[in-house]
């Protein structure tokens, strides 16, 4: 069954990244690899909402803890190609915003569903934030080394998050603390976002 899945999110990006490279065929340095791997870095929104998948993957444990990254990421790719098609999505910056609220309520809460229902969660905000990125891809750039750039940053994110997640968890009471002010602030910092405050 796992190698079934495997198989079946590295079917789903591979199909996804053809189309992603299609959109904009230039090959300008100002748009490709490293200006996709800053644009989840360079936004707090973006940011944010990463390192609380990869926690929030920490504190679920056993498969989630490579299936809800790898879903976010496979999905965010989804996204991606949607934004350089020009495939219009409703509702974008609100999404986003929402993500780094119930993704940092998921934290503070360590709030424990099926990993099924996490991925699922995870990956409709994924596709806001695939979206934004490929929405936002220069016209000179490489489709192909955009997309690896931005996907690249999204799962050094995650673990990131999964390796703030792990470490905490070795405080045992204090984490759950720890977690709690940690995906508050997110959550707040969401709230920020949305309102325009951030």
């Amino acid at each position: 069954m796992r190698a079934a899945i495997k198989s079946g999110l590295l079917a789903l990006a591979a199909a996804t990244l053809p189309a992603i490279a299609h959109a904009h065929t230039g090959v300008g340095p100002a748009g490709g690899l490293a200006h996709g791997f800053m644009h989840p870095v360079g936004g707090l929104d973006h940011l944010l909402a990463m390192v609380a998948v990869g926690t929030f993957a920490s504190i679920l444990g056993g498969r989630a803890l490579w299936l809800v990254p790898a879903s976010f990421v496979l999905m965010m790719a989804a996204g991606g190609t949607l934004g350089t098609e020009g495939i219009a999505v409703p509702f974008v910056e609100t999404g986003i915003a929402a993500s780094v609220i119930v993704l940092g309520l998921a934290v503070a809460l360590r709030w424990s569903p099926s990993t099924a229902a996490a991925m699922g969660v995870v990956s409709l905000f994924a596709v806001f934030h695939g979206y934004a990125h490929g929405a936002e891809m220069p016209m000179d750039a490489s489709g192909v080394q955009y997309a690896f750039g931005f996907m690249a940053a999204t799962a050094l994110l995650h673990l990131v998050g999964i390796g703030l997640g792990l470490a905490l968890g070795r405080f045992g009471a204090k984490s759950h603390v720890a977690t709690q002010l940690g995906g508050g602030a997110m959550a707040l910092a969401g709230l920020g976002i949305m309102t325009g405050v951030l």
